[in-house]
């Protein structure tokens, strides 16, 4: 069938999109993609730029360390630099992007198979992968943390493998290292549970096939490459969940030398065959769990053919530490996902919010889960309960903080802990639970972590944050920007309310003294001077006589 009709962009139309709406930073320079590229994007999370600000960065004149030029641009960030980029690929506002995957995982779509396809513009394979500068050479893939990684890495991935018994293909985000022309070291995710490609590789074994057909597919359709790093249940083929986004089938190709279908405008696939007896060391690498992942053994592959378009774009993800491209693109889908599973599946109707922290801890350890006031305490207990066994990975720390409180700035978070929860009574710590994604410890147990519960919730009502209200804290911004001052760069909470407990006649009299009238407060305080009291005896005007 050689029909190419789709109901979704590939990347360079999303690109177009990311342009149009001021999303895209297009760089001509030479940049080297070894020791210069990703560390110029970094910047835009380590340089205190909000989230909002930030960019897909498109490098088109890309350098290697040895003064190579690639004739393949290579855009980086372009699929969740920021939320904003995100939605742009989700084609959907932010807030209903859960929905969205809830109706695709309900009603996924089936494929379209076609015949001919843009990622098969140009083949390569047989003797043209080998030489210097031919097969993965010829790919202008960066050097992930320069200074630690050992080898240009393979990140914003689609690596696509099948179960031998069913037949169903999994999509996975996992890592690759280049280690020749032909040749590169697979890394899939051997954890309790494991990864969906890991889980093939096992059936692989022991039905003693030697290898096993893999297809590594490098900037694939955005409603494609989101359904890789998304946590799908086990044999669910993604493609169909990916149609169910796009609202209509995902164009599909055979790969050329091996058994498996591949995005049809996809920008590169590297087909191959992955070795299932033997191991070879891979890494260090930067990994997200914020430390350089040391030398491991995982899965090398034999490249068996590299197809492309004719005007292919490299894709990289930005990770490492978080925040990251990587972790946005889980946040986005997570956060829902808690918030539906605490509310709806559990029933609690008092949680408001759940937010997965990001900065430094990667999302899995920390969550925070807000709940409104006058929730029972019994509810607040059962929705960190709820949110830390959700996922085996995620929520070691779980964390209840009233609305009042940012989930997004720790400072708030720490001043809820210091003056709202008794560690006597609104702390618990769980036992046997998986370690999860981290760093390997060798002094530890291996197997083993724990659970902290804690309940940092208003118990009572407690007087305002105090801030300067926001009308005068805009007033005053207004004039700081009038004397030309440095930028500001507001940090939540950076204005008081009258959320807590807080009256009407002191509202009355704080409005009065923001006026210049504090002399009528001092008139009517001298009123009701009184003897026999101890200093600091507290005064409440509603419940005099």
């Amino acid at each position: 069938m050689a029909n190419s009709k789709r109901d979704y962009p590939d990347l360079h139309e999303h690109l177009k999109e990311l342009d149009k709406q001021g999303l895209l930073l297009t760089i001509d320079r030479p940049i080297d993609k070894d020791a210069e590229m990703h560390p110029l994007v970094r910047w835009q999370y380590v340089g205190g730029i909000a989230e909002h600000e930030r960019k897909a960065f498109l490098f088109t004149n890309v350098v290697d360390g040895l003064g190579r030029k690639y004739k393949f641009p290579v855009v980086v960030g372009a699929f969740a630099g920021n939320r904003a980029i995100y939605g742009v690929g989700m084609r959907s506002p932010i807030e209903d992007i859960q929905t969205r995957w809830d109706k695709a995982i309900a009603n996924p779509v089936a494929p379209r198979i076609v015949d001919k396809a843009a990622c098969q513009e140009v083949v390569i394979e047989g003797a043209a992968l080998q030489g210097e500068g031919n097969g993965l050479d010829s790919l202008p893939i960066p050097v992930s943390t320069p200074g630690f990684d050992s080898a240009p890495t393979l990140t914003a991935t689609n690596v696509i493998t099948k179960d031998p018994e069913t037949g169903i293909q999994n999509h996975g985000t996992y890592r690759a290292a280049l280690k020749a022309n032909d040749r590169l070291v697979v890394r899939m995710a051997t954890r309790v549970g494991g990864a969906g490609g890991y889980r093939h590789y096992l059936k692989h074994q022991k039905r003693g096939d030697k290898f096993m057909p893999c297809a590594i597919v490098l900037g694939a359709p955005p409603c494609v490459a989101f359904v890789a790093p998304m946590k799908l249940p086990i044999d669910l083929d993604e493609i169909g969940v990916a149609g169910g986004v796009a609202g209509g089938p995902i164009n599909m190709v055979r790969a050329k030398t091996v058994d498996l279908m591949v995005p049809a405008e996809a920008e590169i696939v590297i087909e191959g065959l992955i070795d299932t007896e033997l191991l070879e060391p891979e890494g260090p690498f930067g990994e997200s769990h914020g430390h350089v992942a040391l030398e491991e053994f995982n899965m090398p592959m034999r490249v068996t053919a590299i197809t492309h378009r004719k005007n292919a774009i490299v894709a990289s993800y930005i990770s490492q530490v978080t925040p990251s491209e990587s972790s946005t693109i889980k946040r986005v889908s997570y956060e829902p996902m808690f918030l539906t599973h605490l509310r709806n599946t559990l029933g609690i109707r008092g949680v408001k919010r759940v937010t997965l922290h990001e900065r430094m801890t990667a999302l899995r350890r920390i969550a925070i889960v807000t709940v409104e006031k006058g929730t029972p305490r019994t509810e607040v207990w059962r929705a960190l309960a709820g949110a830390t066994s959700f996922k085996a990975d995620c929520g070691k720390i779980c964390i209840a903080v009233s609305e009042d409180i940012d989930p997004e700035n720790s400072d708030s978070i720490f001043w809820a802990l210091a003056f709202r929860m008794n560690p006597a009574t609104d702390l618990q710590v769980l036992e046997h639970r998986s370690k999860g994604h981290g760093p390997e410890r060798e002094h530890e147990n291996q197997q083993e972590d724990a659970t902290l519960l804690m309940d940092a919730t208003m118990k009572e009502d407690l007087p305002p944050l105090a801030l300067p209200r926001q009308e005068y804290m805009e007033r005053a911004k207004q004039v700081w920007e009038e004397l030309g001052l440095p930028k500001l760069r507001p940090q939540s909470p950076w204005f008081g309310s009258e959320l807590g407990d807080w009256l009407p006649q002191w509202e009355a009299a704080a409005k009065r003294a923001a006026e210049g009238r504090y002399l009528e407060n001092g008139l009517a305080s001298a009123r009701l001077q009184r003897a026999g009291l101890k200093p600091e005896t507290s005064y409440r005007p509603d419940e005099q006589p």
